[in-house]
């Protein structure tokens, strides 16, 4: 088994940052030592913005991005290894998840896009990377989508108590931890994505910081009603999206049949249509003792109260009541999965991608032996 240090990198959905967390991992644990959130430049965000919302772009300004955001994630991980008095040698491998700019779970060509080239990352840091984890679960009928399920297996299962974990980042994702069962999961539509964007094109601010602007608004009923009457929403389990379906140009045209409406309001009514969206997967996946929420979602008090109003009975907390921070979920996710590639174990789950069997996942970025590790 390749156990030893782990670094996990993750940047998603939102864009608000690349997570960075340092991890020791074994086959009996995964104890968390250190994190660190690195900030987005402006202008790689919005360049990245534009590819996830369709804009066309050549294939030298595809590269160019893809080049900028590698480099942009070794910085990040020499960051932290700084901060903690570490060197290459230190460290056992490098778990990126990449940045997501377009995933096409369906169709004739099934495919999913994650960019931010891995090899700027072994060259900068001298450590090995493992990268490209989606694509092989896609390639065995899957969605390739969500992957963080299996690890909250792996650490927050209970043997008795029915419990679901919720990550709710750009997109809001559930797992399905039920004691006797196969673990189930799914995305449940937008989580925090479409709030983000909201804001920005009315106040310029990157997100809506303890939902305050949200929660001077008041729900449009008919407007929630004919968001949720989206047929996506309607969609069996296995399933995923993205950017490229939920974004503005979804908003506007739910929009388009209720002009002038108060910007507050239509903030509420996409809180409240994150809350609903997710609320109703519970239900009809059975329900739970205890929902454990983690990602930027988990620390809006406007959207965890409706959860908690929309499932009575249900215990709603963080994850970081089960002792794993909720900002660091998903970057320890992928130095787990990294660690997993590398011990030759499958990384994905079935049963909740859909794929004809588990698999070891992920591309293998070796650095050089004698100057690196």
């Amino acid at each position: 088994m390749k156990s030893g240090r782990y670094i996990g990198v993750m940047s998603g959905t939102s864009l608000d940052g690349v997570d960075v967390v340092l991890a020791a991992i074994d086959d009996q644990m995964v104890a968390q030592q250190a994190s660190y959130c690195h900030p987005m430049p402006a202008d790689l965000r919005r360049d990245v913005l534009a590819i996830c919302q369709g804009q066309a772009l050549t294939l030298s300004q595809l590269g160019q991005i893809d080049t900028r955001l590698g480099r942009l994630f070794a910085e990040a991980v020499q960051i932290l290894l700084q901060r903690e008095g570490l060197d290459s040698g230190d460290i056992t491998a490098i778990g990126c998840h990449g940045q997501t700019v377009w995933h096409e779970p369906q169709g004739e060509a099934p495919n999913t896009l994650q960019i931010g080239d891995n090899n700027q990352i072994v060259a900068a840091t001298g450590i090995t990377v493992v990268g490209d984890f989606r694509r092989r679960d896609m390639a065995l009928g899957g969605q390739g989508a969500p992957l963080v399920p299996a690890f909250h297996e792996a650490i927050l299962l209970h043997p008795d108590e029915r419990r679901m974990v919720l990550n709710i980042g750009g997109i809001a994702n559930l797992s399905l931890l039920i004691p006797g069962q196969p673990v189930g999961g799914y995305d449940t539509g937008p989580g925090n994505m479409l709030l983000d964007a909201w804001i920005w094109r009315h106040q310029r601010k990157g997100y809506d910081k303890d939902g305050e602007w949200g929660s001077q608004g008041t729900v449009v009923l008919p407007l929630l009603q004919q968001m949720l009457a989206d047929p996506w929403f309607a969609l069996p389990a296995p399933k995923s999206t993205g950017r490229e379906y939920f974004n503005m140009s979804w908003v506007e045209q739910q929009l388009a049949t209720f002009p002038g409406l108060p910007p507050q309001d239509v903030q509420a009514t996409l809180v409240e249509l994150t809350a609903a969206t997710i609320a109703e997967q519970v239900m009809l996946s059975g329900g739970c003792e205890r929902l454990l929420v983690c990602g930027g979602g988990s620390r809006n008090p406007l959207l965890m109260s409706r959860l908690a109003a929309l499932l009575p009975g249900t215990e709603v907390g963080s994850t970081d009541e089960a002792g794993i921070s909720g900002d660091d979920m998903e970057a320890l996710a992928f130095a787990w999965l990294a660690y997993r590639t590398l011990s030759g174990q499958p990384g994905n789950l079935p049963s909740v991608t859909g794929a004809r069997e588990a698999s070891i996942l992920g591309a293998i970025y070796p650095a050089n032996p004698g100057r690196y590790r």
